[in-house]
């Protein structure tokens, strides 16, 4: 592995939401009774999360005043696929050249025109001409630029982009690669009273984030060195985890048993991982996992033993931001970037994400 993370830039919608004003909303867009309220309520205080961001400014509207939901009290006429699938259209090109603009703004004297591919991760949206042409365009990139879409594959769709990224510095030292990903998951709200729906409502937002991927002997800067992935399919629980296109949105299938089943599967992983590289779980010291919910980093502390200082930045995340589906694994990257920079040793970072499949993702970086 030669390839190396030179930047990393995020952004998310200026409608900014605090949690306990998203459960006022879910009450009533569920139509709970007191018993099922206080249900909910004990899910949302015990979720770690504090602010969401959507692109949608109706979670702190009484009803009667939406913009985008209908304006009674089951939500009618709910939004279509179609209606969701426009506003994701509408919105998701600024994000994304917001969190271009904050990767490439912390490289000194970056020529945009130095890009040679641009790779989009998203499992919220598509449409075509979709971000890729659309990002060309915007920043007047060269028109031969190399693009990949990796769309639909979830919380973990960030670390395939990685991937991709990294084979292709590898293969052409003198490629720079733009990945952008971008998850506007609060389009796709559903209101039927499930405890599914509790689940998915309780986590999810909406965010972007860039990163610059170069080969270590060409890059700007080294945040991050790439030195090795592994992936698992662990297809027993491949129930607990689904996603799927409905007529009113995209449908989380969201079972209460994930964090059980990566409690037991993701020593495993980590293990097979670092057995490739040469290494040991001794050999690690910072952890980078996906924010998923409160409960699963919960379950990494508990297999890993985790300090607090191990595992916080993705706590931060988690509280800050919510579950913004594959864009959240970049964003604690980013704060873990921030955080050790003046450091002068390197250290190695495992790092993990979970989606559908049930899919366990893993990745060791190398920092300082």
């Amino acid at each position: 592995m030669n390839s190396v993370i030179s930047a990393i830039g995020t952004s998310n919608p200026v409608n900014k939401f605090a949690q306990s004003i998203i459960l006022d909303f879910m009450q009533t867009a569920h139509q709970l009774n007191a018993d099922n309220a206080r249900k909910l309520q004990k899910i949302y205080q015990a979720s770690g999360i504090h602010f969401r961001h959507s692109v949608i400014t109706d979670f702190d509207k009484p009803t009667g005043n939406f913009t985008f939901f209908g304006n009674n009290d089951f939500l009618e006429p709910f939004p279509s696929t179609a209606q969701r699938g426009q506003l994701y259209q509408q919105t998701a090109i600024n994000l994304c050249l917001t969190a271009i603009k904050n990767a490439t703004n912390k490289l000194q004297n970056f020529d945009l025109k130095t890009i040679t591919h641009i790779i989009t991760v998203s499992c919220t949206g598509m449409y075509a001409p979709g971000l890729d042409i659309e990002i060309v365009e915007q920043l007047n990139l060269n028109p031969w630029v190399e693009r990949t879409c990796i769309n639909f594959m979830g919380c973990y769709g960030a670390f395939n982009g990685l991937k991709m990224a990294n084979y292709i510095c590898t293969a052409q030292p003198n490629a720079t690669v733009l990945l952008v990903s971008v998850e506007l998951c609060t389009l796709h709200f559903q209101k039927e009273n499930t405890l599914d729906n509790w689940l998915s409502n309780s986590l999810f937002a909406d965010g972007a984030a860039a990163v610059v991927v170069q080969h270590q002997d060409f890059a700007s800067q080294k945040l991050f060195k790439i030195k090795g992935f592994y992936s698992q399919l662990v297809s027993k629980a491949r129930h607990q985890m689904a996603w799927t296109i409905g007529n009113h949105g995209y449908q989380m299938q969201l079972s209460n048993q994930v964090a059980k089943q990566i409690k037991a599967e993701i020593k495993n992983v980590a293990h097979t991982l670092l057995n490739k590289l040469n290494l040991a779980l001794a050999d690690v010291e910072q952890y980078a996992i996906h924010p998923g919910g409160r409960r699963i980093l919960e379950v990494c502390d508990e297999v890993f033993g985790l300090q607090s200082y191990q595992n916080q930045h993705a706590y931060k995340v988690l509280r800050d931001y919510g579950n913004m589906s594959s864009a959240s694994i970049l964003f604690v990257l980013n704060e873990l970037s921030n955080s050790v920079q003046a450091q002068s040793k390197s250290e190695n970072v495992l790092s993990f994400a979970f989606g559908p499949g049930l899919t366990f993702e893993s990745m060791l970086l190398e920092m300082g």
